[in-house]
């Protein structure tokens, strides 16, 4: 997944502005007892004198899920597949009915297989074979979808489907595996074909109780629709969204020693999951003095967990030690992580699809909060400023400890920056 300049900002400032009435809606619904708190806590206050506003606001709380047609695409190809007309869908194989997948061995680092499923065997895998092996072994998910080279979700979805390893198995493979590459469909031109890769190990074999790697076939309960990826998508619950290919089209396996996914040519660090980082999504850019001033914002639960955000707004004329380079010792401010809206399940085809997802429980609810490999929103009240010019900055602490950007700060294995926002108070 590859943006361009203005892409990039398109999509950042489109989640922004599509957040934007998190501030308010989240202020508004701690009302009453926010306003009352004012006095004597930092956290969560505004004053609400229209109870029928508090009532709205409520009412119209974001989801956690994003609905299927409002997720953010950075897709590739020229034309995108996903803006083919049916009738090129259906030619190409991009429809249920017509989807084939080809589970080969790599011509150039063989691996042993038994019984490869291509079309010169006249065996691809098919999508009723697939929906055959979701009968027993359908897996499902939460995870957010983020952008290795951007820092704003592209959306947060339950995805459903088969363990690659399962169709991998009908391959036979026997020895000299150890690496899995795959690429979807790339209107027959070589030069758009965009491939990503696993160790083999991953894909087999699940540890750290993370999901399986999955050849995805629905989103938030509802068949992928072409923008998605559909029919048939890879999934990889830990990693950036380069990772979870769409409109598969083929299962390579290699003994390559080594990733050789496309972005491998372009410097970017392709084993890096996701990283646990946060940003603001409301903040005001200009208040009166000693007035409280509300910040809003999303974090990215990684592959560490999510323990803490904290906030810390410095005086501008004040230098910092440029040694201290994160500003670890900064007196950072514990913000408020908050727990899922009461419509969280918006988007979702059925509810009871969370009573068999994985790290929910029978009755549908998280196990736990803020769930790993998924976003969460957060909300600070600082309360108030003399005159000057100030930098917001906003960290997270993983649960190891660890806060942001450490333990790998390195843009090119994913964002991770620490934000800083501009505030004129007068």
């Amino acid at each position: 997944m590859r943006l361009n300049r203005a892409n990039a900002l398109s999509t950042v400032g489109a989640f922004v502005d599509e957040h934007i009435a998190t501030t308010r809606r989240h202020f508004l619904k701690m009302g009453v007892v926010g306003a009352a708190a004012l006095q004597v806590s930092p956290l969560f206050a505004e004053s609400v004198t229209a109870s029928t506003n508090l009532q709205r606001a409520i009412a119209n709380m974001e989801s956690w899920l994003t609905p299927a047609s409002q997720f953010r695409d950075v897709s590739r190809g020229n034309p995108k597949p996903h803006a083919l007309t049916e009738e090129k869908r259906v030619e190409v194989g991009l429809t249920r009915d017509t989807w084939k997948l080809q589970v080969i061995s790599d011509p150039e680092y063989p691996a042993t297989l038994g019984n490869p499923l291509s079309s010169e065997h006249g065996n691809s895998f098919d999508f009723a074979a697939l929906m055959k092996l979701y009968q027993t072994k359908s897996v499902r998910f939460a995870k957010v979808m983020t952008c290795l080279n951007i820092g704003c979700p592209l959306g947060m979805g339950i995805w459903e489907g088969v363990p690659m390893r399962d169709v991998i198995w009908l391959a036979q493979p026997k020895e000299n595996l150890r690496r899995v590459f795959y690429y979807g469909y790339h209107n027959d031109d070589e030069k758009q074909l965009f491939r990503s890769s696993l160790p083999v190990g991953r894909v087999l074999e699940d540890t750290n109780d993370l999901p399986p790697v999955i050849l995805c076939l629905k989103l938030n309960g509802e068949w992928l629709s072409p923008q998605r990826g559909g029919p048939v998508r890879v999934v990889v619950p830990e990693a950036y969204g380069f990772k979870s290919v769409k409109w598969l089209t083929h299962l390579v396996l290699s003994n390559i020693a080594h990733a050789n996914d496309t972005y491998a040519n372009q410097n970017n660090d392709v084993d890096s999951d996701l990283k646990t980082f946060c940003a603001s999504l409301s903040c005001p850019d200009r208040i009166a003095a000693n007035q409280p001033i509300p910040v809003t914002g999303w974090a990215q639960a990684g592959i560490s967990g999510l323990a803490k955000v904290q906030v810390w707004i410095q005086d501008k004329s004040v230098s910092w030690p440029k040694v201290d380079r994160y500003f670890s010792d900064a007196p950072w401010q514990d913000a408020e992580i908050l727990n899922l809206p009461d419509n969280w399940q918006t988007g979702l085809a059925n509810a009871d699809t969370l009573k068999q997802t994985h790290l929910f429980t029978d009755q549908g609810t998280p196990k736990s909060w803020p769930m790993s490999l998924t976003k969460a929103h957060w909300a600070f009240l600082h309360p108030g400023l003399p005159t000057g010019e100030y930098v917001l900055r906003c960290r997270t602490i993983d649960r190891n400890g660890v806060a942001q950007p450490m333990p790998r700060p390195f843009r090119k294995s994913g964002h991770a920056a620490i934000e800083e926002r501009r505030i004129i108070v007068n």
